[in-house]
Parts: C-alpha cells; sequence; structure tokens
C-alpha cells in the first residue's frame, strides 16, 4: 500500500516481460495465440475498470494486462514484416535505387556501402519476379569511381548473401536483427556500378553532411579529424582502427557513436546559451517564458543535430527521450524523473518490440532509470551542499554529479556489455571521468561553434582549440588502453542471466522503501552468472566446414584457422578463450573429429566429419555437413553420461526469422494474372 503511487513504474516492465516472453518460444502463437493475448488484456483491465481503487486488481490484472499488451505488441510488430526473400547463391545483376550511402570505416581507402530498395535480381531464376520488398545492402569496391547519392537508381553485378545465421546455439542471431530492420541481405559488388537514368543531386542533407566533413577534415587531419568528424556528422571512417580499438578498451567507445550523450550536451549546451540570450534584456526576463523557450530551442537543436548525424536509430530513441523531458519542462514538471522514463520507456517498446533484445535500448534504459533513481536518492545531499556558504561547494557538488553518473550510468550497463559484447573494462569508470566533461565542457560546444562559423569560413577559430581537446581524450583513450587488464574478455552472458540483472536494478531502482535492497541479490547472482554456466566443449560451424574444439584455456579451431572470421569471432566472444594456432584434437573422451577419411571406430561415441559423404561409423551418431544444413550451427557438451549434442534450430525453433533448411528464404513469387 505505500508503494501504490510507484506502481505506474512497473507498466513498462510488464510490457518487457510480455515481449520477452514472445520472443522466447519456439514455435509461432499463430491466431489462436493473439486472441488468448487479447482476451487476457481485456480480462485484466475489466477488472481495473470494475474496482478501480482495490489494490489487487492494480497488481494482479494490470500485471496480466501488461504481460499480455507486450506479448501482442511482439506479435503485430512480427506478422507485419514482409518474409526474408530467398536470394540467389550465385552472382547476379541488382537494379535498385539508393536509399542510403554509408562510409565504413576501414584503415585503408573508405568503402561505400549501399542500401537498395525496390531491387530487381536479372537472372534467370528470379527473370519477371516482383521488386523485393526489404532493402538489399551492397558494398562496393574501393576503387568503383561512382559517387552514389540517395535517389539514385543503380545496377552492378554483385554475390548476395542472406542475413548469417548464428554461429552457436545462443549466439547473436544476425536473421531476427534483419528480419526487423527490413533488410533482406547484404553482398559484394563484383564489378563496377552502373547509374541508369539522369543523375539526382544530393540531398541538402547528404551534401550538408559532406562538405562539414570535408571542412573538418581540412583542418583537423589525422585522429582528431576522425574523431571530430564521429561527433558532428556520425560518420567515424576518418579514424584507424588502432585508435578505435583503443577508445572500445578503455570505454570510451560510447563517445564515438552518437546517441543519448552527445544529444543532451548538445540540447544542454543550446538551453544554456539561449537562456543567456534571453537573460541579457530584463523586459524578455520579466514577461517572456525563458525557461520554456530555452527548452524548445534545445529540442529544435537536438533535431537538427539528429538529422545531421544521419538519424540513426539510437540517436532517434534518444530524441523521443530527450522530447518527452522538454514536456516536462514546459509543462512546470521535473525533467529527470522515473515517471517520464516510464512514459517514454512504454512508447519505446510498443514502437519496436523487437529493439528490446538489442544492446542499444537495454544499456539506454538501464543507464537513464539508475540515474533517476541516483538523482532521487541523493537530491536532498545535493541540495545541502548548495545552501551551505562556499564556492568550494559549489564545485564539489558538480564533480560528485560526474562521478555519480559515471558510476550509475556505467554500471548499470556493465551486465549489458558483458552480454552482447563479452567484454569487460574495469577501469570505465575512472576514464569516462576524465573524457566525458572534455567531451561535455569543451570538445561538443566548440564543434557547434564550428558549425556555425562555417558558412564564413571562419571555422578554424573553433576547430583547432576542439582538437586540442580531442587530442586530449586520445591520450587518455591509449594511456587507459595499456594500462593492465584494461579490456577484459568474459563468457557470454546467457539470455536469463541479463534478465535476472534488469530485474534486480528495477527492483532497486523503481522502489522507494527499504525493500528496494532485496534487488542487489539478484544482481549479484548475475554478475556470478557467466562464470557458472557450463561452456560447450566442441562447436561446428553453420555450414559443418569447420570446428573448434575447447582444449584449456585456448580454443582450437580447424581444419584451416582463419577461414571464417565471423564464426570464429562468436566463438572467441562467446568462450572467451584465444584461438590458438596449430590443428585440432583427434578424439577426446569418446568424441573424435574426423578431416580425411579414417578407419577406426572403436570406442567412438559421436563423430564429426568434415568430409562431404563420409560413410562414418556404423552405430555412431554423427555430426556432418548434412546435420548442419537442416539444424544449424552445433554445440557438443561432454558429460559423464554421454555428450549433449545442442543445435541453433534446437535453441530458435520455428519462427518467421528462422530461415528454412539450408539458410534459404521465401522465394520471390510472381504476382498472379489478372482474370
Amino acid at each position: 500500500m505505500a508503494e501504490q503511487r510507484r506502481l505506474a513504474l512497473w507498466l513498462p516492465v510488464g510490457l518487457g516481460l510480455g515481449i520477452a516472453w514472445y520472443f522466447r518460444l519456439r514455435h509461432e502463437p499463430g491466431t489462436p495465440g493473439g486472441l488468448a493475448g487479447a482476451g487476457i488484456a481485456v480480462l485484466g483491465l475489466g477488472w481495473i475498470a470494475w474496482r478501480p481503487y482495490a489494490l489487487a486488481p492494480r497488481v494482479f490484472g494490470g500485471g496480466a494486462a501488461t504481460l499480455a499488451l507486450g506479448f501482442l505488441a511482439a506479435f503485430w510488430a512480427t506478422h507485419r514484416q514482409p518474409p526474408l526473400p530467398d536470394l540467389p547463391a550465385r552472382a547476379t545483376i541488382v537494379t535498385g535505387r539508393i536509399v542510403a550511402v554509408a562510409l565504413l570505416p576501414a584503415d585503408g581507402p573508405s568503402v561505400r556501402r549501399l542500401d537498395l530498395a525496390d531491387a530487381v535480381l536479372d537472372d534467370p531464376l528470379d527473370s519477371g519476379m516482383p521488386p523485393l520488398r526489404r532493402i538489399l545492402r551492397v558494398r562496393l569496391r574501393a576503387d568503383d569511381p561512382l559517387v552514389p547519392v540517395p535517389g539514385m537508381v543503380v545496377r552492378v553485378r554483385a554475390l548476395l548473401r542472406p542475413p548469417a545465421p548464428p554461429s552457436l546455439p545462443g549466439g547473436p542471431d544476425r536473421q531476427r536483427r534483419a528480419y526487423f530492420d527490413g533488410t533482406a541481405g547484404g553482398g559484394m559488388a563484383l564489378g563496377r556500378a552502373q547509374a541508369l537514368g539522369p543523375v539526382p543531386g544530393a540531398s541538402s542533407l547528404e551534401g550538408l553532411r559532406e562538405r562539414v566533413s570535408a571542412h573538418i577534415l581540412h583542418v583537423l587531419p589525422g585522429a582528431a579529424g576522425g574523431v571530430a568528424t564521429a561527433v558532428l556528422t556520425g560518420s567515424a571512417v576518418g579514424m584507424k582502427q588502432a585508435d578505435r580499438d583503443a577508445f572500445a578498451d578503455a570505454g570510451l567507445a560510447h563517445l564515438l557513436a552518437v546517441a543519448g550523450l552527445h544529444l543532451g550536451i548538445v540540447m544542454g549546451v543550446s538551453v544554456a546559451v539561449v537562456r543567456l540570450l534571453l537573460a541579457c534584456s530584463e523586459w524578455v526576463t520579466l514577461y517572456w517564458p525563458c525557461r520554456s523557450i530555452a527548452a524548445i530551442a534545445g529540442l529544435a537543436a537536438g533535431i537538427l543535430y539528429v538529422g545531421l548525424t544521419g538519424a540513426h536509430l539510437p540517436a532517434l530513441r534518444s530524441l523521443t527521450m530527450a522530447a518527452l523531458v522538454v514536456v516536462a519542462m514546459v509543462t512546470g514538471r521535473r525533467a529527470l524523473s522515473l515517471r517520464g522514463l516510464a512514459v517514454g520507456a512504454i512508447l519505446l517498446l510498443l514502437t519496436g518490440p523487437a529493439d528490446l533484445l538489442e544492446a542499444p535500448l537495454q544499456m539506454s534504459l538501464a543507464a537513464v532509470m539508475a540515474l533517476a533513481a541516483g538523482a532521487e536518492v541523493t537530491r536532498p545531499l545535493f541540495a545541502r551542499l548548495i545552501e551551505q556558504p562556499g564556492w568550494w561547494r559549489r564545485a564539489l557538488r558538480h564533480i560528485a554529479h560526474l562521478a555519480q553518473a559515471s558510476l550509475l550510468a556505467g554500471g548499470a550497463t556493465v551486465p549489458v556489455v558483458m552480454a552482447h559484447f563479452g567484454t569487460l573494462q574495469p577501469w570505465f569508470v575512472l576514464a569516462n571521468l576524465l573524457a566525458v566533461p572534455l567531451m561535455a565542457m569543451w570538445v561538443l560546444p566548440l564543434g557547434l561553434l564550428s558549425l556555425l562559423l562555417m558558412p564564413w569560413g571562419a571555422e578554424a577559430m573553433a576547430l583547432v582549440p576542439m582538437g586540442w581537446g580531442i587530442g586530449l581524450i586520445l591520450d587518455l583513450a591509449r594511456m587507459v588502453s595499456g594500462w593492465p587488464a584494461a579490456r577484459l574478455a568474459v563468457p557470454a552472458m546467457p539470455g536469463w542471466g541479463l534478465a535476472i540483472w534488469l530485474l534486480g536494478l528495477c527492483w532497486l531502482c523503481l522502489w522507494a522503501g527499504r525493500w528496494r535492497w532485496w534487488g542487489v541479490g539478484p544482481m549479484v547472482l548475475a554478475l556470478a552468472v557467466p562464470f557458472l554456466v557450463v561452456r560447450p566443449d566442441l562447436l561446428l560451424s553453420p555450414d559443418g566446414r569447420t570446428v573448434a574444439v575447447r582444449d584449456g584455456a585456448v580454443l582450437r579451431v580447424g581444419p584451416r584457422p582463419g577461414g571464417e572470421r565471423l564464426v570464429e569471432d562468436d566463438w572467441r566472444q562467446a568462450l572467451a578463450l584465444p584461438i590458438a594456432p596449430g590443428g585440432i584434437m583427434t578424439c577426446r573422451d569418446g568424441v573424435c573429429l574426423r578431416d580425411a577419411p579414417a578407419a577406426g571406430c572403436a570406442g567412438m561415441v559421436l563423430l564429426i566429419t568434415l568430409v562431404p559423404d563420409d560413410a562414418g561409423c556404423p552405430g555412431v551418431r554423427m555430426l556432418d555437413t548434412l546435420t548442419t544444413w537442416k539444424s544449424g550451427a552445433q554445440a557438443v557438451f561432454l558429460r559423464s553420461g554421454g555428450p549433449l549434442v545442442v543445435s541453433d534450430r534446437d535453441w530458435r525453433g520455428a519462427r518467421p526469422w528462422v530461415l528454412a533448411p539450408g539458410q534459404h528464404g521465401m522465394p520471390v513469387l510472381p504476382l498472379a494474372q489478372r482474370e
């Protein structure tokens, strides 16, 4: 009863649990499942309408209704997506309209990737087929002279591939990500692209972005220019891989990705400048709502900044949350509050349920929730620092605010990073404590000033000192990345372990009473989960051509290490083991690996063969290319009672984003003839 005013904060948690419940199913629920979810939602809401002031309907009826609504949101989002198409296995001619152009980071010449809509495949099997309903992402050759712009129709010979299946059961699901992103797959151009028809001019925004990048790199060549381009245009192609790795190892990779931090700084600086300018007039200060005007001006600056940096999905999510903050400021409500976060989270979950399973949304919601709850608890303490005299108290308050933000936001997202990236940066708090103030007080404000000075050709006045600040951040990232244990590899956390952490974090942050501390127990347990779960002993790739054996503290890959970089990277990240040079072991605990015909079958329990048409051994279970063709990647756990084999199809089940055997999608059938 004492916490009933905070029950509304649990609405997005219920939605998230319903969404997670839907995605954990092994089979599609179909229409009966959707109707059952709708019935539960109606009954729960009806119970609340019948007894609106009773606690039981609000807790149990509301909980059931939010679970069902989350389930229905995921169900609806899944069934309104077009199916993944069956792409040709051989090279084909692709004709499509460019909707986006991306520069891929590379140490050598930059490579452009085209997003093609309404793509038509010109080969004998696909002749006469309708255009694809999904986006094709084609990577051009580095020596291609074409200057692509959105709206251009291009024709290119390319080798296409569907979204890659998981490299191991429970691994990153790129097929599900592509299914909800609206992409059909990708490929690499084998020849030079050809523009068809009149070439449209670059869009005003695209051209502006390119001109801004050119001005920045002219004034700030090298690594400093790459960082400046990343934070002002959203493209980090000017940075070397070594510098990007240094940022990642120091826990500062988020400084290169335009998201909530950058948007908050841009909007905060804009609000402060507009408020200061309005305060210069006594009449305006007395008669105009300066606070609301400054907040709206900050939102406008944020919208322009998101558009300039490419309007990526994380930035759009952050802009949604920022718009809610501005609405709270204009209406006189508290800007940073858990109720505002709950409203924003509900909007994000209902509009993009599948994003709940991805790292950006999980990190954003966990960090903002920890910041809002921490501000709620420490607000009286900081208020006392302001009330007491002494300039040093105000300085101490600002330092404490920065330390609190780095500790809370970074600590809340540590398990998310462990689950999705398999790494842990122990020095991230110290690195962010120094780098974030530099970015907020020095780098980005000067970057915004340089954008205002570019029309007059005076951008160097701001870009040069901006480069000094970027140099300090670069030196800090390189120094911290060189410290002992700067980046630790940890075994990938399973999904249920991450769910335990997030639920414990919600319990700690959303309640106000002493029982909120009960959430610390599950959080501690979740941190130990990666080191307690049993890791597979053998892994077989989705195409059945590469196998890995866990041999002590190393991972042995064969028959040719380095042949499948993506698969091997996933294996190394999931098991937190380096790949050892040399061959793989032949037999272990009755499980044998065969990359050439062999005669001995005595004592063999399981045979993993990389040889097509291998006859195998009578009475011995065999994993080969046919097995992976049917059920995807394989993981083998060696136990005393015999080996346990888990396949990717066992793990994911039969869902719309799981491609059929052989990793083929839905045929692109022609339209029926009109009668």
